[in-house]
């Protein structure tokens, strides 16, 4: 019965966790903190929005 009493304070030892390690890429870090910005709409989108301007354009210069 002594053994398992031992067997139980074994396993309550304090475990300590490691220490950090350095990162592996050192942009990494750098890029992760970095804000960025929104990239530029694909040309399948902007083209539609621009006919949508030209029409209006044209159909403002019909009326004057």
């Amino acid at each position: 019965m002594a053994n398992k009493a031992l067997a139980k304070r074994q396993r309550m030892t304090i475990r300590q966790e490691p220490s950090q390690k350095a990162p592996r890429n050192p942009f990494a870090l750098a890029a992760k903190q970095r804000a960025a910005g929104p990239h530029q709409p694909a040309k399948l989108s902007q083209r539609p929005g621009k006919k949508q301007l030209l029409n209006l354009l044209l159909q403002s210069s019909k009326d004057d």
